[in-house]
């Protein structure tokens, strides 16, 4: 099995390179199969929505279709599948990012009942809690 940067998935993803799409699609489309995946971690994922979003301007729901189809292709193999798909359906939904949402996935798995943040935007979705300074 062969593993993909960040970059590798945005040049084929994007299409924005003349040179590195080319060697990307044709990497991919040559080398990852459904008996041979590529393994995409969860870092990879993370660092692909934040590159999407920021670098490119993606919204919301153009993001989530991306990770829909990378977790949904037999040629690519995402780390932790069930994790993914809970955190895309918790980005789907909420007010949280993807890394918040995989981040809680994976904190549950760990049988942490609620993740505690200074991030009242993810606060206010299931799994998190926001940290508050004690009372007086």
């Amino acid at each position: 099995m062969i593993g993909l940067d960040t970059n590798v998935l945005v040049r084929y993803i994007v299409q924005d390179d003349p040179i590195q799409s080319v060697i990307a699609t044709t990497f991919i489309e040559t080398y990852c199969t459904a008996k041979t995946p590529a393994f995409i971690c969860n870092i990879v994922l993370v660092e692909l929505v934040w590159v999407l979003e920021r670098g490119y301007g993606y919204d919301k729901k153009s993001i989530i279709t991306v990770l829909k189809q990378i977790s949904a292709t037999t040629e690519l193999k995402v780390e932790t599948p069930a994790l993914v798909w809970q955190a895309i359906l918790g980005y789907q939904d909420g007010n949280a990012g993807f890394a918040d949402c995989l981040l809680v996935a994976i904190n549950r798995q760990h049988e942490c009942d609620t993740t505690y943040t200074f991030d009242k935007n993810a606060a206010k979705n299931t799994g998190f809690k926001l940290l508050l300074p004690p009372e007086n």
